[in-house]
């Protein structure tokens, strides 16, 4: 499996063609953790191309591990790196069909607010690199961050909501059945780019 460092730096001309070798669609995971989305996505949908941006050494490290531990999958990569860093300098326009964010971490204490990952910088960079029709599906376990998101979408009108469906029965991701064994509410946006 090829990853990639943004540390290391990426070509110039990046491309998705270039890094996976095919003009499939692109969706792009956000803090991928122990990568549970990304291993059944991929596995069950060869035709799409499914990249893990991971901030956390840590989990990223972890996550790569159960990726090669799976097996090869050409459609699937993973990076080590801020997400909108990564948007601003490499995503061409228009090129991706999902961004997914699946429970990223909240930040409840005022002082913190600041470091929560879903604000403007991100909502603007998905109105960018998604194509029109493209999808942004966000979801967290925590009512605060809910009602941060939905507060911010409001600036965000090219980002227009659509009924929730689950992607997966069992759950999309480790912390999703782990929270709902726990009974906690879970909040979804799922959110369809509209031409401007």
């Amino acid at each position: 499996m090829r990853d990639m460092e943004i540390q290391r730096g990426l070509p110039e001309d990046f491309s998705w063609e270039g890094i996976f070798g095919n003009r499939n669609p692109v969706e792009v995971e956000i803090g991928f953790g122990k990568a549970r989305f990304l291993l059944k996505s991929a596995s069950e949908r060869p035709d799409v191309n499914f990249l893990g941006v991971e901030l956390s050494r840590k989990w990223y490290r972890d996550g790569k591990r159960r990726i090669e531990k799976a097996g090869e999958m050409a459609n699937l990569r993973v990076m080590n790196a801020e997400a909108v860093d990564f948007f601003q300098r490499f995503v061409p326009e228009e090129s991706v069909e999902v961004v997914h964010a699946y429970y990223p971490d909240p930040w409840p204490k005022k002082r913190h607010l600041k470091r929560r990952f879903v604000d403007h910088p991100f909502l603007r960079e998905c109105e960018r690199i998604l194509h029109n029709g493209g999808e942004l599906r966000i979801v967290t376990d925590s009512g605060g961050y809910a009602e941060w998101i939905g507060q911010r979408l409001g600036d965000h009108p090219l980002l227009q909501p659509l009924p929730w469906e689950q992607v997966f029965e069992e759950g999309l991701t480790h912390y999703e059945i782990k929270y709902r064994k726990e009974g906690r509410g879970i909040h979804h946006f799922r959110l369809r780019k509209e031409a401007g």
